[in-house]
């Protein structure tokens, strides 16, 4: 019990080198592709769950918001696979590094932003200014809409790092309550243990499901600027 509760979140070293990068470029290795005629199930899964998510996400875009379903397909990819991979003992969660979270949010929160602002002018510049302000409120609508349109990325990027950080501590701390229950109280150690089992099964959940809603929303700004 005398380990550092954030020690997991380090970036691993190896001969004073950092491999967050091997780590990153990791998950891409994991998914299969085929290049025969008939693809077998682990494939047609791939491809259906891919159609699927694809197809919920981009049903709302135009010709040119779908031009970065590819983009958005990749990226949903990425960030699942790696908070699924961060569950494994052992192992090193990238997503639960803000740097790197931003390093995603903001370029992508950016080229909708300027995709909106090539394309639809007046549109974008409209958000800042409601229709029917009073004019003594103007310049505090516009200051308080030009701050809200700033701080998406952030939103975004603090989403996900908290509630895969949150879900790594209490599973962290509840595992290491079981271990020290064992030499105390082996029928509390149990209900422990089984606490751990549900959370670990809601964080697979919540692995899937922040990497579907960091998608889904960089989908919704795209769909407000095309």
């Amino acid at each position: 019990m005398n380990e550092n509760l954030f020690a997991s979140f380090i970036t691993p070293m190896m001969f004073g080198l950092p491999l967050v990068t091997l780590i990153v470029l990791f998950p891409s290795l994991l998914f299969p592709t085929s290049n025969r005629l008939v693809s077998n199930r682990l494939i047609s899964l791939q491809q259906w769950m891919l159609q699927l998510v694809s197809k919920q996400m981009m049903s709302i875009h135009n010709t040119k918001g779908q031009t970065w379903t590819l983009m958005l397909i990749s990226l949903i990819l990425f960030i699942g696979s790696t908070n699924l991979l961060g569950l494994l003992p052992h192992s090193f969660t990238p997503t639960t590094q803000l740097s790197m979270n931003l390093g995603m949010a903001i370029p992508l929160w950016a080229g909708a932003v300027i995709t909106g602002l090539r394309n639809k002018t007046k549109a974008s510049l409209a958000h800042f200014l409601p229709q029917g302000t009073p004019t003594p409120l103007i310049p505090m609508l516009v200051i308080i809409e030009t701050i809200s349109l700033f701080i998406q990325p952030v939103a975004l990027a603090v989403r996900l790092t908290a509630n895969i950080t949150a879900g790594h501590l209490l599973i962290h701390l509840i595992g290491g309550a079981t271990l020290a229950l064992m030499s105390i109280n082996i029928t509390t150690a149990l209900i422990t243990f089984i606490i751990l089992i549900l959370l670990t099964i809601l964080e697979f959940a919540v692995a899937m499901i922040q990497a579907y809603v960091f998608t889904l929303l960089v989908s919704l700004y795209l769909h407000d600027n095309t």
